[in-house]
């Protein structure tokens, strides 16, 4: 197979093409493969690790403003680290596309790590041949499974954060939160707020804290959602 041909089969199994496919080359080129250091993808590795971190990183910024730093810090690690970028790399049919050295011929002998960077090479192919927003596009809907995915699983607790990303991603709405009462003592307050995503308000909840407070009527306002008993009426 000739390189033109090759890369034009590797861009319709992602789904992306290049106005210059000399990038996409390089991108796919290990150093095992290339012909020199500078032929091969380690330098366009670099460049993307960055932006991939940054994307994730900003979106995540944007998207929920109530998320915690350790939170979003936990999210973005787990999204950008080697073992999901070899995932999504094997997903999007780049591993059948890697220009190698005859010693790693076979996939079976490839490192997952060199799965990993390729995509980051992509993506620093894809900034260059079209700019960051074109880079972050790419970026966030081949990455959204993970995103998700981490997103559900991380903290529990962190109900408004989950309420916020369902909310966003479905409705197309941010959620609203409410001071309805505060009652007790200064040094004993209680606190009670409510949701409402839209034209829906969901069931209040106390709490000790303001912040207390908000995550329960988060959790309260997930429940009816998922068709289950409100956890905190009063």
């Amino acid at each position: 197979m000739d390189l033109d041909t090759f890369l034009t089969n590797c861009q319709k199994q992602v789904g992306y093409t290049f106005r210059n496919p000399e990038l996409l080359r390089t991108a796919l080129t290990h150093s095992s493969g290339a012909d020199s250091p500078q032929c091969s993808n380690e330098r366009m590795e670099f460049l993307g690790d960055s932006i991939l971190g940054y994307v994730i990183c900003n979106y995540l910024f944007d998207t929920f403003p109530n998320m915690l730093e350790g939170d979003m810090t936990k999210i973005k690690s787990a999204v950008v680290s080697r073992a999901t970028c070899q995932l999504v790399c094997k997903r999007l049919g780049l591993d059948k596309f890697l220009i190698l050295g005859r010693g790693l011929g076979r996939s079976s002998q490839v490192p997952d790590s060199i799965f990993a960077n390729t995509v980051e090479s992509f993506i620093a192919a894809i900034y260059l041949d079209q700019g960051l927003e074109e880079a972050r596009n790419f970026i966030l809907k081949v990455f959204r499974e993970e995103i998700d995915k981490m997103l559900q699983n991380h903290d529990g607790d962190n109900y408004k954060s989950v309420l916020q990303h369902y909310s966003q991603k479905y409705l197309g709405l941010t959620p609203e939160y409410k001071m309805l009462e505060v009652t007790g003592p200064e040094h004993r307050k209680s606190f009670n707020i409510g949701v409402r995503i839209g034209t829906q308000v969901f069931p209040s909840a106390w709490g000790a804290t303001k912040k207390e407070a908000e995550q329960r009527a988060a959790e309260n306002a997930l429940a009816v959602i998922q068709g289950n008993q409100p956890p905190y009426i009063h």
